[in-house]
C-alpha cells in the first residue's frame, strides 16, 4: 500500500510538532547559498544552523587560535552564538560572517565549557541586552586559569593577533537545564556532571533536533581529558539516549550521525582506563603507563602524540585513588 507522504499515521507527535516548526520557521531564516556561507567560513547543516570548523592543529601564530567548532543559530527573533573560538580577532571574524547571513540581534553568547579555543573571541561579542551563557561552575573554572589562558595565548598567537582578547565571564548560568527562545525555535542548554572538564553545557535545539555537544565529542582529532576519565565514561551512555537528527562536535567535522558519532570516542576512553586499571594493579609507574597505555589508538586519531601522554597521566592520577 502506497503511503500518503502527507500524513502523520506514521510520525510521532514530537515529530509532527518538530516538523510544523520547522515549517513554520523557514520562512523566517536568511536566504544564502551554500557558495555563500562557505566563502565567509560557516556552513549551514540545518535551517538556520550555521557551524565553522576549526583546524586540527595546536595553537600557534598561523591558525591564531582558529582550531575549535563555533556555531550560530538563527530565530525568527534572536541569534545565539555557541563558542566563539580561541581569539578577540577570530570572535571579530565570526561576528562579521553572522552578519553577512542575518540582521537578528545576537541575544546569547554560549560557551560550551572553559577551554581557551572555545571562549577567549567572547569580547568581539559584547554588546547591549548580549547575554553569556555558561555551566554554573564556569565562573570559578574560568576566573582560576584567566591569567595561565591569556598569557599562553599570546606567546603563540603573537601581540598583534592577541590583541583585544579578554576573558569574559557568563552573565547568566545553567544549575540544570535552562530553555532559550529565539523565536520559533527554543534551546535547552543542560548543565552536565564532571567529564571533559567539570563545565561542560550542551545545547539541544528543538526545531530541527540538532545536538551540541562542545567537548564531550570529539572526531578525527584526539580528545582532551581535563575532567573525569569516569565521570565522563559514565555520561556518555547518558547522552547516546538522546534523541537527535544531527550533532556538532566540539572538534571535527561540522555535523555527524547520532549515537554513532561518539563510538570512536568511548571505545578511546575505556581503552585508556582498562590500561591504566591494569598497570595500577600490577604497581607499575606512572612513567611507564604514560609510555604504554593506550598505544593501541595510535594512528586513529590527529594530534596524538600532542595530547595521549597527558591523557594517560590524568587518567592515572584520577583511577589510582578508585
Amino acid at each position: 500500500m502506497t503511503k500518503n507522504p502527507q500524513s502523520t499515521d506514521n510520525l510521532s507527535r514530537k515529530d509532527f510538532l518538530r516538523g510544523a516548526a520547522i515549517a513554520a520557521l523557514l520562512p523566517l531564516l536568511p536566504r544564502i547559498s551554500h557558495a555563500e556561507a562557505d566563502r565567509i567560513g560557516v556552513a549551514e547543516i540545518a535551517p538556520g544552523i550555521f557551524v565553522h570548523t576549526g583546524q586540527y592543529a595546536l595553537v600557534n601564530s598561523e591558525n591564531v587560535g582558529d582550531i575549535s567548532n563555533a556555531c550560530c543559530i538563527i530565530g525568527s527573533s534572536a541569534v545565539a552564538v555557541v563558542d566563539t573560538s580561541g581569539s578577540y580577532g577570530l570572535g571579530k571574524a565570526l561576528h562579521a560572517a553572522i552578519a553577512q547571513i542575518t540582521d537578528k540581534p545576537i541575544r546569547y553568547v554560549i560557551n560550551t565549557h572553559m577551554h581557551p579555543d572555545h571562549v577567549l573571541g567572547n569580547a568581539a561579542f559584547e554588546a547591549e541586552g548580549t547575554e553569556f551563557v555558561g555551566h554554573h561552575k564556569l565562573p570559578a573554572a574560568l576566573s582560576a586559569r584567566a591569567e595561565s589562558y591569556l598569557r599562553n595565548t599570546r606567546d603563540r598567537v603573537g601581540d598583534k593577533a592577541f590583541a583585544g582578547t579578554k576573558i569574559v565571564l557568563p552573565t547568566r548560568t545553567v544549575t540544570d537545564a535552562l530553555d532559550l527562545d529565539l523565536g520559533g525555535r527554543v534551546l535547552t542548554l543542560r548543565a552536565r556532571p564532571t567529564a571533559h572538564t567539570d563545565n561542560d553545557l550542551t545545547i539541544s535545539d528543538s526545531a530541527t533536533g540538532t545536538l551540541l555537544l562542545g567537548d564531550l565529542l570529539f572526531s578525527d582529532h584526539i580528545p582532551t581529558l581535563d575532567g573525569s576519565i569516569v565521570g565522563w565514561l559514565k555520561l556518555i551512555p547518558v547522552l547516546k539516549q538522546e534523541a537527535a537528527a544531527r550533532v556538532v562536535p566540539g572538534h571535527g567535522p561540522k555535523t555527524m550521525n547520532w549515537p554513532d558519532a561518539i563510538d570512536a570516542e568511548q571505545r578511546y576512553l575505556e581503552t585508556i582506563a582498562r590500561d591504566v586499571r591494569a598497570m595500577i594493579k600490577d604497581g607499575k609507574t606512572i612513567e611507564l603507563a604514560v609510555a604504554t597505555a593506550g598505544q593501541s589508538e595510535k594512528g586513529k586519531w590527529q594530534l596524538f602524540e600532542e595530547h595521549h601522554a597527558m591523557n594517560v597521566t590524568a587518567a592515572f592520577t584520577e583511577l589510582e585513588w578508585e
